[in-house]
């Protein structure tokens, strides 16, 4: 039963096969391995950690300004729409001071009676025309004209949204209810109408030169809704100006001459 026989020890099957050699097409990988992404070292710093000394306490510095301007701005705002108490009594007039003109704020976060009507300010005129006649126009919805710039438009102008608005309550809360101007802000109130609704009124081309102009609010009350069980309705409201006489002062740039180029009057 020996594998080996008499021979020399070959194998009596014969000798191994050979494996075979390697082609020479075959192709070979040369391309380099892909680097090894480099390990961070231990000690790098980020953020306000890298920074040198200096800007560290400057950055510092700047963060806690802000952070205490802002909580100081946060409080007097909460101060000035919260209801009346005893803080609010003893310092209003530093939150005043704090809040108007720059951080207004007129949205009565706690009104318990939001705003319910529409005011609109409307505009009639006297005018002269070029053959010596007179003539007087009908109201003219200035409100209106705003609204129609403003509807459609995703980014409409603050002088469309907020001039003729915050004019008319700035006339009307620097005046009594019988439109007597308080003060110097009635008599600035006034002037500053006068021009805005003169410009307006260059803007309609009313055919001739305006000598005398009379200004008024309409209040309509914004109808209850289908659910509400208040049967109150409340007529539309009228506010009337007496008739005011154009001077040089009402005209401003621009509002000077009339469709046909006539100089107003100075």
């Amino acid at each position: 039963m020996d594998s080996y026989d008499d021979t020399g020890g070959r194998d009596r099957y014969g000798p191994a096969p050979e494996a075979p050699a390697a082609t020479a097409s075959a192709p070979v990988d040369t391309a380099p391995a892909p680097a090894a992404p480099p390990v961070p070292r231990a000690d790098a710093r980020t953020g306000m950690a890298a920074l040198s000394l200096p800007y560290q306490v400057a950055a510092a510095v700047s963060l806690a300004v802000v952070a205490v301007l802002a909580c100081w701005h946060l409080s007097m705002v909460f101060l000035h729409v919260a209801p009346s108490n005893t803080l609010t009594k003893q310092n209003g007039e530093a939150m005043d001071d704090w809040i108007y003109p720059e951080f207004e704020q007129n949205w009565k976060l706690f009104a318990p009676n939001p705003l319910q009507t529409n005011i609109a300010v409307q505009v009639r005129a006297v005018v002269a025309s070029g053959d010596g006649g007179r003539r007087t126009t009908g109201w003219i919805d200035l409100s209106a004209q705003d609204a129609e710039h403003i509807r459609g438009n995703p980014l409409p102008s603050h002088a469309f949204q907020n001039e003729l608005r915050r004019g008319w309550d700035f006339f009307v809360n620097s005046h009594n209810a019988d439109n007597v101007p308080l003060g110097l802000r009635g008599r600035l109130s006034e002037q500053y109408v006068r021009r805005m609704v003169m410009l307006r009124l260059d803007e309609e081309r009313v055919g001739g030169r305006v000598e005398r102009i009379q200004v008024r609010s309409e209040t309509r009350w914004v109808a209850k809704p289908p659910w509400s069980k208040d049967s109150s309705s409340r007529p539309t409201e009228y506010r009337i100006l007496p008739w005011w006489t154009v001077t040089a002062a009402d005209l401003p740039a621009g509002a000077g001459r009339d469709r046909t180029g006539t100089e107003a009057a100075r």
